[in-house]
């Protein structure tokens, strides 16, 4: 894309101080050659030398003017050889040649050279005017670009977009992997912004605005540059923060100025990024709206609405919260088409990984499908992101080519962070976070239809002391309630494999229990899934002060109510643990083997996961070289479900006080799709939607 305003021009006025220094020296100049006599051996005045000159007693044996300085050499009364040196002005040479010349005559001086004298004076006048006149014209020029860009303090109200050429780097729909019904929803605009008489013969109207609302990354501002590049049409692009200024009537200044520079281009496409910043509610918040972002969406309304229907000029908008925007930005007339950029399923993440792999060499073991399936909840960014980690980690190693190897090794990394392999373990450490890793990839196993073991590992990474990895067979846009209870077994089997195993537990599992705490509140709260609340929800989260709903947070159901959904978070949690402890201590072989592997090996992937579950935890004939003869279950006792247990006090994550477990090991519930199934983002519609 080739923007006008981002071309590396260095301003015309950055030598500024190049030319005071230049004057300066001009100054100084002028003032050394022209300001000064040297070689005068004696000073007088103009009327003593006269007097020299008429003194009968003075024997004048030369008399010599030079441009404006007269030298007079002679003999004094005394016989001793003196010289006179004097300047005279400008305007009394002439004077001066008479009066020597009559001298001459009357026989006072024997002779007088005369050099016709030189204004220099004018000389540097001309010099000096013509130096301040190529400063100021240098100056005005600088502020006029400055003017134009859009950077001067006399511009702050002009537009900023910055405008693309059309027939350079242009962005097609073959360029936009899936979102195969979004590009199939602008192809009409494209075809508007073609051939616009079409619809204006049949009376139609095509949409002022179309907003593109859907979670971040997944490619709207591309899908609005290839509208652009498809039409071959002008692209304004601006962001809405760019509206927003200090000063009052600053942002409805550049609205005017960019409406106004997109109708003299039109046919065109304005693009503006990010429009909840200055189109959220007015009035949004306690104490009202900020008078300067309302102004600005004041003068967006009153543009929109302002178009002509042959001005061919097609508004186009992004956000990921579109829950936030004024009801009048989204009425008919001006955004009248919305649509929704969803996150992509497997076969479009396979088609943009194949776009962002065009330029990757890939060895042959690399299979774009299955990594497509192993990465849920990645958008177009996130796989973008993914494939260079990849590139990055194989120029680490050394390699012409990016294996499978690389990019699984990308697809963690990109999850939990770089892995800390240097961090030295204790034996005890790794018992614990081994146990703890085992408790949840096999209470996944044994409990989930929809989700198998990717990787589990007690390698530190991020804040992470170990993690377990987990991606989903196919892809789903609901959970039913068997999920939703599934997941919150698998998040509380690292706790309970520590309980049931160690017979202690540890803090590292504080986001498990977070995790499953939140999921059963919106059972409960959101979803109507609870067996005493059935088929009720109770108040709306989303409906927060600050963005405008209400003046306070207002519990809408009783303080009975409230204890009566504490009891009810209570209920599912403990069965949901009890459940856990169960399935443990039947599976107790599997997850002994699988904490063995672990201490031995430290990363067990998927497909070993599966030979040990498979195996029932036999080792010796899996792995015979390395376990032919060894009891597993030797040094660890299973603890009754029903024994008491003495649960450390939690501290800060941040302060490293105890050795028995990792720091922060609760991360392995983390996954791709994580937020999918966490009912607590903001971002997530839930199951019910």
């Amino acid at each position: 894309m080739s923007d006008k305003n981002e071309k590396n021009s260095k301003p015309i006025g950055g030598g500024l101080f190049f030319y005071v220094i230049m004057i300066v020296v001009l100054i100084a100049f002028s003032t050394i050659v022209f300001g000064g006599n040297y070689g005068q051996k004696e000073k007088k005045t103009l009327s003593d030398v006269m007097t020299i000159i008429d003194d009968e007693s003075n024997d004048v044996s030369l008399v010599e003017i030079k441009g404006t300085t007269i030298v007079v050499t002679y003999k004094d009364g005394q016989g001793l050889n003196q010289q006179v040196t004097q300047d005279v002005p400008y305007e009394f040479v002439d004077d001066l040649v008479l009066k020597l010349e009559k001298a001459k005559n009357q026989g006072k001086i024997d002779n007088y050279t005369y050099t016709e004298p030189f204004d220099w004076s004018l000389i540097v006048n001309v010099v000096l005017f013509a130096v301040s006149l190529i400063v100021v014209v240098v100056l005005f020029m600088s502020i006029t670009r400055q003017s134009r860009d859009g950077n001067s303090v006399f511009s702050f109200g002009n537009n900023r977009a910055r405008i693309s050429d059309p027939n350079k780097d242009k962005v097609k729909f073959s360029d936009v992997a899936g979102s195969v019904e979004e590009k199939e929803e602008l192809q009409e605009i494209v075809d508007f912004l073609k051939n616009p008489k079409k619809y204006q013969q049949l009376g139609a109207k095509i949409p002022k605005g179309v907003l593109l609302y859907g979670a971040p990354g997944t490619g709207k501002t591309l899908l609005a540059r290839a509208v652009a590049g498809e039409a071959g049409v002008k692209f304004f692009y601006i962001s809405g923060s760019d509206f927003v200024e200090m000063l009052v009537g600053v942002g409805a200044s550049r609205v005017r100025s960019l409406f106004a520079d997109a109708k003299k281009e039109a046919p065109s496409v304005v693009f503006i990024d990010e429009i909840d910043a200055v189109g959220r509610k007015r009035g949004a918040g306690l104490g009202g709206g900020q008078d300067e972002r309302e102004q600005t969406l004041n003068q967006i309304l009153v543009e929109m609405d302002g178009f002509d229907v042959n001005s061919n000029v097609i508004v186009m908008a992004a956000t990921n919260r579109v829950d936030v925007l004024d009801p009048a930005l989204l009425r008919p007339g001006r955004f009248d088409r919305r649509i929704m950029v969803n996150m992509p399923d497997a076969d479009e993440r396979e088609a943009i990984l194949k776009i962002h792999a065009r330029k990757k060499p890939l060895a042959k073991d690399v299979d774009l499908h299955e990594v497509a399936l192993s990465t849920v909840g990645f958008t177009g960014a996130d796989l973008e992101n993914l494939l260079n980690e990849a590139a990055l980690m194989t120029a680490r190693h050394n390699k012409k080519e990016i294996t499978m190897q690389e990019i699984t090794d990308a697809t963690f990394r990109v999850q939990m962070g770089p892995q800390k392999n240097s961090k030295k373990l204790s034996d005890k450490v790794k018992r614990l976070t081994a146990y703890h890793e085992a408790g949840h990839a096999v209470v996944l196993r044994a409990t989930s239809e929809f989700e198998k073991v990717d990787r589990v590992t007690i390698i530190p990474a991020g804040r992470a002391g170990g993690f377990t990895a987990y991606k989903p067979i196919e892809d789903t846009d609901f959970y039913t309630e068997k999920m939703l209870l599934d997941t919150i077994k698998m998040s509380l089997g690292g706790r309970a494999a520590e309980e049931v195993f160690l017979g202690e537990v540890s803090t590292g599992a504080s986001s498990d229990l977070q995790q499953c705490n939140n999921i059963a509140k919106n059972m409960i709260k959101r979803y109507g899934l609870s067996k005493k609340f059935r088929n009720m929800v109770f108040g709306d989260e989303n409906e927060e002060v600050f963005l405008g709903y209400s003046m306070g947070q207002v519990q809408s159901y009783s303080d009975q109510t409230a204890a009566a959904i504490d009891d009810e978070i209570k209920n599912i949690i403990d069965t949901c643990y009890a459940e856990t402890k169960r399935i443990l201590i039947e599976k107790s072989a599997i997850v002994h083997a699988l904490a063995t592997r672990l201490i031995d090996k430290l990363t067990v992937d998927g497909p070993d996961f599966e030979k040990i579950y498979v195996a029932n935890g036999d080792l010796a004939s899996l792995y015979p070289q390395d376990y032919s003869g060894i009891d597993l279950t030797s040094s660890t006792e299973v603890s009754e479900p029903a024994a008491p247990v003495a649960v450390p006090v939690e501290v800060p994550a941040e302060e490293n006080v105890y050795e028995a477990a990792p720091a922060e090991p609760d991360h392995t519930v983390e996954k791709p799709h994580a937020t999918a199934l966490d009912p607590d983002d903001s971002n997530d519609p839930g199951p019910t939607d």
